[in-house]
């Protein structure tokens, strides 16, 4: 299994979705998982903890994971185009990586961290394999045809959370009803509800404590976080490969284009954004309210919001080609595996009770500077690293494990 012909465009994008994912990414790791949607968990807000959820709300939570997912979905594509230009069978070739991809996936949220997209992604991969010889028009239909599913699905899922509220209320409620009803809403909002309590002192706990955990909520956490993603994970990977196809994601466009594409595209999505987030502020952070806006009423926006992001991306990637800032992009993205899971183990070493247990304390507002010191890792390391190695290290692992025998690393001189 040889090397993929790299594209510039492409690396770059992937470098940015990482160093993205990880802004998004870094609420979960340091504070109880109910935090990433409602900033109340962790505590009483700072005007900066405020500013910092409404930065990640409206400027990349699902964006940067969908950018990831369109850039998946167009290197599936090239992947089985190679495959079948040297005569071999490209959907059994990318079955086998996504075999691969789901036992790595589990690697990660068992041995690290619990929110790992790998495992999705190789199965919603599968699927996505039924629509690799479409025209790109016809991918665009059936992308935003995942998109109206997955809405209604979060909708629906919102909508019941309203209604169980309204019978918790009702005059004829049970006991049970009402309290069962709280404790859920706790869990969304109060610090200092048992559920969080216990999920912090466990991760400030030892290694097999998390684990047992981890294993204990596994069935159900599993299905539910499958259900969350999945069919708006598939449509953007459809979407990427239209966008492949289209030459958007190859950089082929005018350097214009992209300027006017991203223009639009966040005119589009970024005021209801803002003003999403201006109700949940406005409501003190309600469970209800801010739990709807993570799950559903922001979905529709983060589609324009991701390729608004990529288009962006590529404008100043037509504007700065030579840069040293681009090539470290790229090199990280060359690397996207490896920054991802490494990324997994950097941060829970701090956090995590096995290492330096820092979790649940601190606040929002300062973790942009654990963001800023993962990316500055990623970017160090990526170019020497590529400089003088064909893959990442984890990429290397999963080619080898993929063709079934050790591959070549090493650049040749």
């Amino acid at each position: 299994m040889t090397a993929s012909p790299r594209i510039t465009a492409m690396d770059v994008l992937r470098g940015c979705a990482v160093l993205g994912i990880l802004w998004m990414n870094i609420t979960a790791f340091a504070l109880p998982q109910s935090a990433y949607f409602n900033p109340a968990v962790a505590g009483p807000l700072s005007p900066g903890d405020i500013a910092f959820w409404a930065a990640s709300l409206i400027l990349v939570d699902g964006k940067m994971r969908g950018l990831f997912a369109l850039l998946f979905g167009a290197s599936m594509l090239m992947l089985i185009d190679r495959e079948e230009m040297a005569g071999r069978d490209g959907r059994r070739t990318q079955m086998i990586r996504l075999a691969w991809l789901f036992v790595i996936g589990c690697a990660h949220v068992f041995l690290l961290w619990w929110g790992d997209i790998l495992r999705i992604y190789a199965i919603v991969g599968l699927f996505a394999l039924l629509f690799v010889g479409l025209e790109p028009l016809a991918l665009v239909k059936r992308a935003f045809l995942c998109f109206l599913i997955q809405f209604l699905l979060m909708a629906a899922f919102v909508a019941s959370l309203y209604l169980r509220g309204s019978a918790a209320a009702a005059p004829d409620a049970s006991a049970a009803t009402r309290d069962g009803f709280q404790a859920f809403m706790d869990t969304l909002s109060d610090p200092a509800s048992p559920a969080t309590l216990h999920e912090i002192a466990t991760y400030r706990g030892g290694f097999t404590g998390i684990l047992a955990m981890k294993v204990a909520a596994f069935p159900g956490e599993w299905l539910w976080g499958f259900l969350f993603n999945a069919f708006e994970t598939l449509g953007f990977m459809l979407l990427g490969m239209a966008m492949l196809k289209g030459g958007f994601l190859t950089g082929s466009w005018d350097a214009d284009q992209y300027r006017r594409t991203a223009r639009h595209c966040f005119l589009i999505g970024l005021p209801p954004m803002a003003a999403m987030a201006l109700w949940v502020w406005a409501s003190g952070f309600a469970p209800l309210p801010a739990y709807g806006v993570a799950l559903a009423w922001s979905q529709p926006f983060r589609i324009p919001l991701t390729v608004g992001w990529a288009a962006l991306i590529l404008w100043l990637l037509a504007r700065h080609a030579g840069s040293p800032v681009m090539a470290r992009l790229a090199a990280a993205g060359r690397m996207t595996l490896s920054n991802y899971l490494g990324t997994s183990l950097v941060m829970t070493a701090l956090f995590y009770g096995w290492g330096l247990g820092l979790f649940a304390h601190v606040g929002p507002a300062l973790l942009p500077l654990f963001v800023i010191g993962g990316w500055a890792l990623m970017l160090l390391w990526s170019k020497p690293w590529t400089d003088r190695f064909a893959f990442g290290p984890v990429e290397w692992l999963w080619r080898s494990l993929s063709a079934g025998k050790t591959q070549k690393i090493r650049r040749s001189s």
